[in-house]
């Protein structure tokens, strides 16, 4: 139900740019990955529970397969994305309410990978639960060119980059106990 209704709010929103004029724009997210919202149980949500774990205890269980790709944005570009689509010249968009944006995918393997090279003794395990039929039937890249095209869209933060900066964040937020 959730992409049905979100299809109908991006058709019925192109319908009041093109019918009234009226400036609507909107973007389709990948994953996004962040410091600030703990982990909630969702399927992409590995990707920000490693380093909580990774942190905290060294090692992780993940519930998808390390061969898992999928579509994955650092809050920071997801920020910046948001920002800019508002900000761009609304006289060279050609789309309006379904612009995707991501920044990079990788696996689950090249993931814990990064981490170990700030965390050489960390340890990861995998026990896929139903989330990966989910992760499996996902995209495993997104086509963000229109955005690119469009409005100059492109993201600052690649794997490495957020690895840095996420075990950064989680790090000190365990130091002031917040985890």
């Amino acid at each position: 139900m959730y992409g049905v209704t979100k299809v109908a709010g991006e058709r019925l929103s192109d319908y009041y740019v093109h019918r009234f004029g009226l400036d609507v724009r909107g973007l389709r997210y990948p994953g996004i990955i962040s410091s600030e919202t703990p982990p909630g149980g969702g399927t992409t949500d590995y990707a920000v529970e490693i380093f909580y774990e990774a942190i905290k205890h060294g090692r992780y269980t993940c519930f998808v397969r390390d061969d898992t790709r999928l579509p994955m944005m650092y809050i920071p570009d997801c920020l910046n994305a948001t920002t800019q689509l508002m900000e761009a010249d609304g006289s060279k968009l050609r789309h309006h309410s379904d612009f995707n944006v991501t920044a990079m995918s990788f696996s689950v393997g090249e993931l814990a990978a990064e981490i170990r090279t700030h965390l050489p003794e960390f340890e990861i395990a995998y026990k896929p639960d139903f989330r990966q039929e989910i992760a499996d039937c996902w995209p495993r890249s997104i086509d963000d060119s229109a955005a690119r095209e469009e409005w100059g869209w492109k993201p600052k933060f690649g794997l490495a980059e957020m690895t840095k900066d996420m075990l950064e964040k989680v790090s000190a937020k365990h130091r002031q106990g917040v985890l």
